[in-house]
């Protein structure tokens, strides 16, 4: 043979060849299991939270700015408080003041670049809404990303079995994947903490060693103060990560900590302090209505009544509230936490091994303050999670965007996969296959969450109820876009039905005083009001009797239904067939063909 040949035949069979055909078998591997998993268990958006951005993502692709559909009439009151009688944002498209911005440009960004298609064409077949596709795609695609983060990453911390073991479970975590078709940014999120850790590690390296310059120690700063900003201007909550990452820094740069404490911080004002100002141009407030969450699920405000109210005289609302109301609602889901969510962090066997790994001494010294600086971040998640918790936690208690703790998840696969192996490595094994067999074995217990779920039977792919995309489109249509509707669920009206809805108000519209009636009449005419199962399936007796406001429009339709018709002087009568009992759509004229759903 030619050498040549003889040398590419040795490559193939020993030599480069075979890591990389081994990596080509994995990532078509994953590419199946994505494929697989997509059509056995993708289902539509259950989230609010999800279709929120998508929207917002949507209007700042078609060039309508940072701009929602889904109105909330706490929104409302924060504009009308800040600007005056006419700054109610109703006259046009509505400013978002909700989201923090970068998940929803990201969105808008694929929106620009991939061939998304809105328009539901042939109701009947439906049965993946693609726009929903793709995004769970893009959040698989950064999922694929987090995982070579967290191999590399637990590799440089601990060694290579350690990092396959932790990368494994992670991959083959039912929650993550679950997270990865929900249309929120928690992938993203846990990438970028899991990238942040990286730059603290290699800032650690870099103060070891006195020859490295001052340069070094400013890029880095900088980096990991970008990298601040990107999680805040994701999820304004993460602003409670940035003292305890500077105090790390503090902790591990040595004699140049300041350059790097400064360079993060200016870089993460600097980026953050532009958004922030538009918000308090426009509301008074750096957050917006996010701002409120800590005021929501109080005493004074339970459930959505906050984010539903528009009140005459804003302060006077808030002081309603003393601090012994947010001091019991910070025991109250503390406690809840701590007993539910803590045990179970990762959704994956290996949590029973992260918490107790924390606590055992490492030789390396960056390990040791990695343990603290994970157990402070644990400490400030619980905390700005138990106060941060709004009604959207109660709709999913578990895939909502206000899980913070599913955050750390990487690092409860790394710590745990370490401590594993540091006691499988304490006992002796006569047969030397026992060892592999475990480790397998202890992956497969890990994995079985994510296996059981593939198992039949198969997951219905519609979020139903309340969510119908062919029927929430349909029906929206109907209005024109610059006609307001009403809705239990303006989000998914928003998103697709690409058409202003705003919230149900805290009353039914039983007088001219009523909150209902000052939309209408003052700022823009609601002509269309849509009241899915989230309102028919009321409880009777403890919301729509004894729930005050709770239940308020639940009596609306029981009284509808009991007359025949709608209370006397409501200005929206007409109601096409079909919708009832399940739903409820009634506008001021007829827009449908009789006789049609």
């Amino acid at each position: 043979m030619m050498p040549g040949l003889q040398e590419w035949i040795h490559q193939l069979e020993e030599g480069i060849w075979v890591q990389r055909l081994k990596l080509v078998s994995i990532w078509l591997g994953l590419a199946a299991f994505i494929t697989f998993y997509n059509v056995r268990e993708f289902k539509n958006f259950s989230s609010p939270e999800a279709m929120d951005a998508a929207q917002v993502g949507r209007n700042l692709a078609e060039g309508h700015g940072f701009t929602t559909r889904y109105i909330r009439p706490l929104s409302v009151a924060l504009l009308q408080a800040n600007r005056g009688e006419a700054g109610h944002g109703l006259g046009g498209f509505h400013p978002d003041i909700a989201n923090a911005p970068v998940y929803p440009t990201i969105l808008a960004g694929l929106m620009k670049v991939l061939p998304f298609t809105f328009e539901i064409k042939d109701a009947d077949k439906f049965s993946r809404y693609q726009p929903e596709m793709i995004i769970a795609v893009f959040n698989q695609c950064l999922f694929l990303i987090l995982l070579i983060s967290v191999f590399h990453l637990a590799k440089t911390l601990f060694d290579s079995p350690v990092a396959w073991l932790a990368t494994v479970s992670l991959g083959a975590s039912n929650l993550f994947w679950q997270f990865s078709v929900s249309g929120l940014p928690t992938i993203f999120l846990a990438l970028i903490l899991c990238w942040i850790v990286s730059l603290l590690l290699h800032l650690n390296h870099r103060s070891q060693d006195e020859t490295t310059p001052t340069s070094k120690f400013l890029q880095l700063g900088l980096g990991i103060g970008a990298l601040l900003a990107v999680a805040v201007l994701t999820r304004y909550s993460l602003l409670v990560l940035v003292p305890v990452v500077i105090g790390f820094i503090a902790w591990i740069a040595g004699t140049r900590r300041v350059p790097a404490i400064v360079a993060c911080l200016i870089v993460f004002l600097v980026l953050i302090s532009p958004w922030l100002s538009r918000n308090y141009s426009l509301t008074g407030t750096l957050f917006g209505t996010a701002g409120f969450a800590i005021s929501e699920e109080t005493s004074a405000f339970p459930g959505n009544r906050l984010i539903r109210s528009l009140p005459l005289n804003f302060a006077a609302e808030l002081n309603r509230l003393g601090i012994d109301a947010y001091g019991r609602k910070l025991f109250v889901e503390l406690a809840r936490l701590i007993q539910q969510d803590l045990p179970q962090m990762g959704g994956s066997w290996l949590s029973a091994f992260f918490l107790p790994g924390l606590l055992i001494p490492f030789r390396n010294v960056f390990l040791n303050r990695l343990r603290w600086f994970l157990i402070a971040v644990i400490a400030v998640l619980l905390l700005t999670q138990a106060l941060g918790k709004t009604s959207l936690t109660t709709i999913s208690p578990v895939l909502n965007g206000e899980n913070l703790l599913v955050l750390i998840s990487p690092f409860i696969f790394i710590f745990g996969s370490a401590l594993f192996f540091l006691l499988l490595d304490q006992l002796e094994f006569e047969w030397q296959p026992t060892r592999p067999i475990l480790i397998t074995g202890f992956a497969l217990i890990c994995s079985a969450p994510l296996i059981l779920s593939l198992l039949p039977p198969r997951s219905i792919a519609l979020s139903y109820p309340p969510y119908l995309p062919p029927v929430i489109q349909n029906t929206s249509k109907w209005m024109n876009e610059k006609e307001l509707m009403m809705s239990d669920m303006p989000w998914a009206v928003a998103w697709y039905g690409n058409r202003d809805c705003v919230w149900t108000t805290l009353d039914a519209a039983t007088d001219h005083t009523s909150d209902f009636y000052r939309i209408n009449d003052y700022m823009r005419p609601i002509q269309g009001l849509y009241l899915t199962q989230i309102t028919m399936d009321t409880k009777f007796l403890s919301e729509m009797v004894r729930g005050g406001s709770e239940g308020v429009w639940g009596r609306f339709v029981l009284d509808s239904l009991l007359r025949t018709n709608v209370p006397t002087g409501f200005p929206l009568k007409q109601a096409p067939k079909g919708f009832l009992p399940e739903q409820l759509f009634l506008s001021d004229r007829i827009r449908w063909i009789a006789g049609e759903k």
